[in-house]
């Protein structure tokens, strides 16, 4: 009885503490604690929103305002508001860098989910939305405990046009479609789908746009003038930002430091007022990349003061600045006449409607939506199995000889685990992460199927020498099979470190092939990498059985390895981007923007869609335990598009380019397909089908996706989608979106079909 009462106790005590950690935050503002503030309008849930900003913003004096729109925003006590930073990231996990977050105490980690290049292999957008979910508990519970904000500058959508780019990493690769729903798919599990207007964080999307270049050359991101054609912009560029506002409705886009055509991106307001607020209607705010408004008056020396440049900046749609320049000399735009008050009001406004939205002014944070999340919420068992299934789904399979893989453990008894990436734990990261909750390395992993014997053979990924290679070869002839874990990290491709050419890192090539040569089993490679590596090498080399490719997987990455390659997950990741061979390099210089080639120069185009050359392994490219077989039950063989009027179609007849989206009727013109997807394998897998389009006289581009899990030896039918004005459509050099008249020739799994576009 007495120990039961203890008991009790110890239950009441830990209530009592995971609930004051829970209500750790003092309300931001609005405390029902506080008789002076309670009466204000701004606090009164009961009325609209924009009413309530508009109360505040009267409140407010000139060098608040001002003091508001960085991301360090000052506290107003007379009004009862705190301070606040706007600065978080979650790219892949609530993330340390930036001065919003911070670990220790009730919060040593949050789960660290695999790099974005790697869940993009996934091209599973359910997957995406989970993440997006879980990683928005843990950034809501951090938040209720005080430990982080509620803004997140978050995901990179950037296209990963070039293969030397040390931050391709964070995007979800080179397609603009794939990167498009990526970024509305992880918005919205970010943001929540609440009721109305509410936001459970505010996600961002960045960096806008044609932000691609980091350091290369003696070019850096601060100095670049990206010279984009009006066809690229909207074809390339634009299309995952377009996805992120329209679609993920996202509260917020990052401007980036580049310029664009001689603009820097956030003084530009064809770029910022009219495109991303105007046509694509931005509910939220815009933000500067960190000091890049500071970047344009200092390095780009764009303006002729710093006044000027603030002016710029806000006069072009830009709400708020990641740095100090604005609360330095938006005083002095003002009183030179550059700008207005009022200019200064409509940022705020938009700043303080997300604030709003997050609730940050409803008073008791515990008594939100969310404000029941705390401590024991984040770093869950459940939260690492997404993890780990993100990893799983993520892993591409580029080669496996004779079917080498999966491994059976009661046959493969001893394995050697070789290679400068073989018991790594931050590696398996990538960057923008945060504190792990754990790490399982992929020796651990292995360790899990097997006996391990383990050889570094290099110290580092930059593997300097080739010293610890005989103690490799001699593991590899003592084991049953090999793994080799290689690749890069941090030091090889990071943001400001654009690499320098797509072979493995130093002796990394010599001790693989070495180790190969003394295998007495099957030698198998997984690679760690953000970027591409031309392994042309191993692929040549019949001493290696199969290569995987596994990016950068996340904090229990050793698991899914392991689980891969003894044949508990059916592989089904395919890869996001080109693998080029190195020879690609001397004929791309990272400044030219275009995609398109240009045979004139020799320039062979970028990405999948416009390069023709050799490959080390194709977009698209990943294989399986399984063999699929597709078959089309339903399959359309035309589709008439109707006219918004008729001065549209006397417009359009008068053109042999094909019909402008903006004069169709769009709402119905999606066209349904019914495929039949068997699994003619002896293990269950989830399989990838991808749809490609190829429009009369144009070039494949990859239009829908969809991911399905079949069982071994069953047929699943999959339903998809082709939309004629957002699939069938091309975009001609003037930056307009058309659609072809004629034959568009789909490609739908190993399947062709035609289907014809009339008027």
């Amino acid at each position: 009885m007495i120990h039961h009462h203890k008991s009790l106790i110890t239950i009441l005590l830990l209530i009592f503490t995971v609930s004051s950690l829970v209500q750790g935050r003092v309300p931001f503002a609005c405390d029902p604690r506080n008789g002076f503030t309670r009466g204000y309008r701004f606090c009164n849930t009961n009325i609209p929103i924009h009413v309530r900003v508009q109360d505040l913003i009267g409140r407010l004096t000139l060098p608040e305002k001002i003091r508001l729109v960085v991301n360090n925003a000052i506290a107003v006590p007379r009004l009862g508001i705190q301070g606040y930073e706007w600065w978080s990231e979650a790219l892949h996990g609530v993330s340390n860098v930036g001065p919003g977050t911070k670990f220790g105490g009730a919060f040593p980690g949050a789960t660290s989910f695999p790099q974005v290049i790697t869940t993009a292999a996934s091209f599973n957008q359910s997957l995406w939305l989970e993440i997006g979910r879980v990683v928005s508990d843990e950034a809501r519970a951090m938040y209720n405990g005080g430990a982080a904000g509620l803004t997140y500058w978050s995901p990179n959508v950037n296209i990963f046009r070039d293969p030397r780019w040390g931050r391709g990493q964070e995007t979800p690769g080179e397609d603009p479609i794939l990167a498009a729903k990526y970024a509305a798919s992880y918005v919205q599990g970010l943001q929540g789908n609440g009721a109305g207007n509410r936001l459970k964080v505010a996600a961002c999307c960045k960096h806008y746009t044609a932000y691609d270049l980091d350091n290369w050359n003696g070019v850096d991101r601060f100095h670049f003038n990206a010279k984009v054609s009006k066809q690229d912009l909207a074809d390339t560029y634009d299309v995952p930002f377009k996805a992120c506002v329209s679609e993920g409705n996202v509260a917020s886009v990052m401007c980036s430091y580049n310029q664009v055509n001689g603009k820097p991106t956030c003084a530009d307001p064809e770029l910022l007022r009219n495109t991303i607020r105007g046509e694509w209607r931005l509910n939220g705010y815009i933000v500067s990349d960190c000091d890049s408004v500071g970047v344009f008056y200092d390095t780009q020396h764009y303006t002729r003061t710093p006044e000027e440049a603030a002016a710029d900046a806000i006069k072009a749609g830009l709400d708020l600045d990641c740095g100090p320049f604005l609360a330095l000399h938006t005083d002095g735009a003002i009183r030179q006449g550059l700008m207005s008050e009022n200019d200064l009001n409509n940022a705020l406004a938009n700043l303080i409607t997300v604030q709003m939205r997050l609730g940050m002014f409803d008073g008791e944070p515990s008594a939100q939506p969310y404000g029941n999340l705390g401590p024991r919420d984040v770093c869950l068992p459940a939260h690492n199995e997404v993890a780990v299934e993100a990893a799983r789904q993520g892993i591409v399979l580029l080669q496996n000889k004779g079917n080498a893989l999966p491994l059976s453990p009661t046959r493969f008894r001893n394995i050697g685990v070789i290679g400068p990436n073989s018991d790594v734990t931050v590696t398996m990261i990538g960057n923008y992460a945060g504190v792990a909750c754990g790490y399982t390395t992929p020796l651990q992993g292995i360790a899990r199927y097997a006996r391990t014997i383990h050889q570094v053979g290099c110290r580092d990924v930059s593997c300097g020498g080739n010293q610890l290679f005989g103690e490799a070869e001699i593991v590899a002839r003592q084991a049953d099979a090999t793994v080799l874990v290689m690749g890069l990290d941090q030091s090889i491709e990071a943001e400001f470190r654009d690499r320098v050419g797509l072979l493995l890192p130093g002796h990394q090539q010599e001790l693989v092939s070495r180790v190969a040569r003394a295998a007495r089993g099957p030698v198998i490679l997984v690679l760690m990498s953000g970027g591409p590596i031309d392994v042309t090498f191993a692929k040549n080399d019949p001493k290696i059985s199969a290569i995987l490719w596994v990016g950068y997987p996340g904090q229990s990455g050793g698991t899914a390895i392991a689980d891969v390659i003894f044949g508990r997950t059916n592989p089904g990741g395919r890869l996001p981007n080109t693998w080029y061979p190195q020879g690609y390099l001397s004929k791309v210089p990272m400044t030219n923007m275009d995609m398109r080639p240009n045979p004139a120069i020799g320039y062979p185009g970028r990405t999948y869609r416009f390069y023709n050359g050799p490959v080390v392994f194709p977009f698209g490219h990943g294989l399986s335990y399984s063999r699929y077989t597709h078959t089309l039950a339903l399959a359309p063989k035309q589709v008439s598009v109707p006219y918004v009027s008729l001065q549209a179609q006397a417009f359009t007849n008068s053109s042999n380019k094909g019909i402008k989206v903006s004069h169709a009727k769009c709402d119905e013109l999606e066209v349904g397909f019914h495929v039949d997807v068997k699994n003619e394998g002896t293990m269950d897998g989830a399989h990838t089908l991808l749809i490609f389009s190829k429009p009369p006289n144009g070039v494949k581009q990859l239009v829908n996706f969809h991911k399905t899990y079949v069982p071994a030896g069953s047929k699943t039918r999959v339903k998809v989608g082709v939309h004629v004005c957002n699939h069938l459509s091309v975009v001609d050099e003037f930056g307009v979106r058309r659609i072809p008249i004629g034959k568009h020739e789909l490609h739908i799994g190993d399947l062709k079909h035609s289907i014809l576009v009339q008027t």
